[in-house]
């Protein structure tokens, strides 16, 4: 039990260091004089830095050991999170994200591959929940608590108290975690996959958040960025596929139920965090929601987490995982139906019912996606698996969510093109009773309301837009569940 509640405390201090930074922007801008775009490379340098070093797992784990590896990660974690707090400017708040991450991220397939090497057969089921249980819930209470304390001390402090978290999350690992084997090999790293990969994946990153704002193909950093993209992500695939020891091996995904369990990681990451930076976003540009407000809204969600993690704790062992993608797919399908329907004066009330619907689906669907993707997969490269299976949630995350603002942002322009044509003297529409007293075009005060209402109208418009596309996205996973070969045939090494 107290190696699975310091693995979870690993994982914990680097999820909860993405969502809890995020409700604190706006103080974050005022205090070190940036711009909405500058500000933007708070999230922007994690996203990148966290897609780029989750695949360094297998490796590091591979060379150095994973006790080793965890314990410098935690060291490195809790040094730059301090340094993140006393950062006096906009440039190294980024400079200690990036490394921030680079610490962090490897922490979780590591921590997530000691869990399921240790408990086998039936209770990996059960160790998987109480291990997802805390990875859950605890980054989806974190916006609550960054939101408080950034409006009550100092956004400094949202860095500051996970210091303690690392404390013991390190004392756990000198006490509870076994020390590594000797290694007669030492695994050397696939530079040319590692920089290739990186570079690619910095790329594309980089062209979803910056294309909008620069006019897309109009402009030579959009061209060069995907050129890049492409050219990357080519020499990364040739030389994966014609290299012995390839930084991610493609042929790990020969086997059946792990190729399907990547694939529904992926789909699963375009879900899993996209209502917790949505939501908050819409609330905040169309209803002036305060951040603690947002930050409990959020936490609601973590009530049906934690419900289905009990449940999962209980009897994830007992019912076939295809069931499990049922109910938790099917939760984010109800609640993309939900959601878009939603207008701006949609009520908390329905707001807090929709999160805690897809809160509950999450918690259905870690324990599945874990048991089938390591169901027939190799023990001995377990941690490089997990590598796979974090990177590919992370890089589809990080770009499912830069997409949707695109989505926002380009369907609001369009938007408000359109309704702006509406608005004339002679229309019908301004000539409704109750519409002349709060809109009146013969006043400047009108008229600015109008333009107001107009553009609160088309925003919401972009957000109603990605909304819908949540619920079409969810419905892709159905297929992938389909071909899942359950009960599994274990690992049967090669002969």
């Amino acid at each position: 039990m107290w190696l699975i509640i310091t693995c979870t405390l690993v994982t914990t201090l680097y999820a909860t260091t993405i969502t809890i930074a995020n409700v604190s922007l706006a103080q974050i801008q005022g205090a070190l004089s940036a711009s909405p775009d500058q500000v933007a490379w708070v999230v922007t340098a994690n996203l990148i830095a966290t897609a780029v070093t989750i695949p360094l797992a297998g490796w590091i784990s591979a060379r150095f050991g994973r006790r080793r590896s965890m314990i410098w990660g935690v060291l490195g974690f809790g040094a730059t999170t301090l340094m993140c707090g006393f950062s006096n400017s906009l440039a190294e708040l980024v400079f200690w994200r990036v490394l921030q991450s680079a610490f962090g991220s490897p922490l979780t397939p590591i921590a997530h591959s000691v869990v399921i090497d240790e408990f086998t057969g039936d209770r990996r089921a059960r160790a998987t929940a109480i291990f997802t249980t805390g990875v859950s819930i605890v980054p989806t209470i974190a916006p609550m608590v960054g939101g408080y304390v950034s409006e009550e001390i100092s956004w400094r402090w949202v860095f500051f108290i996970l210091i303690p978290i690392a404390v013991i999350a390190l004392a756990g690992l000198l006490m509870f975690v076994k020390p590594d084997p000797p290694r007669e090999n030492q695994q050397k790293l696939d530079w040319i996959g590692f920089l290739s990969l990186s570079m690619a994946i910095a790329c594309v990153q980089l062209m979803l958040d910056r294309g909008e704002r620069e006019e897309w193909f109009g402009s030579i950093e959009i061209i060069l960025e995907c050129a890049g993209a492409l050219l990357f992500g080519w020499i990364f695939l040739a030389h994966s596929f014609t290299t012995d020891r390839p930084f991610l091996d493609p042929r790990l995904l020969l086997e059946r139920n792990f190729a399907l369990g990547i694939g529904i990681s992926t789909i699963f990451g375009m879900l899993f965090v996209t209502p917790m930076v949505m939501m908050p976003a819409m609330l905040q540009q169309l209803r002036d929601a305060p951040e603690f407000t947002v930050g409990a809204l959020i936490a609601i969600r973590g009530i049906g987490t934690l419900i289905s993690q009990i449940m999962m704790i209980a009897f994830a062992s007992r019912w076939d995982p295809r069931f499990l993608f049922l109910i938790g797919f099917g939760t984010h399908t109800y609640a993309g139906l939900e959601m878009a329907g939603f207008d701006m004066n949609v009520s908390l009330s329905e707001v807090s019912w929709m999160l805690v619907i897809q809160g509950f689906g999450v918690g259905c669907l870690w324990v599945p996606m874990t048991l089938v993707t390591v169901s027939n997969f190799d023990p001995r490269r377990s941690a490089e698996g997990m590598a796979w299976f974090h990177f590919v949630r992370s890089v589809g995350s990080s770009f499912y969510i830069s997409a949707s603002f695109v989505v926002i942002f380009h369907t609001q322009k369009m938007s408000y093109s359109e309704l702006v044509q509406w608005i004339n003297p002679y229309g019908e529409r301004l000539s409704l009773g109750g519409v002349v007293a709060g809109f009146n075009m013969e006043s400047t005060a009108g008229m600015m309301g109008i333009v107001g209402e107009v553009a609160s109208q088309a925003t919401n418009i972009g957000y109603i837009n990605v909304f819908n596309l949540f619920l079409w996205t969810s419905l892709l996973v159905y297929p992938l569940v389909a071909l899942i070969a359950w009960p599994p045939r274990g690992h049967r090494p090669k002969t």
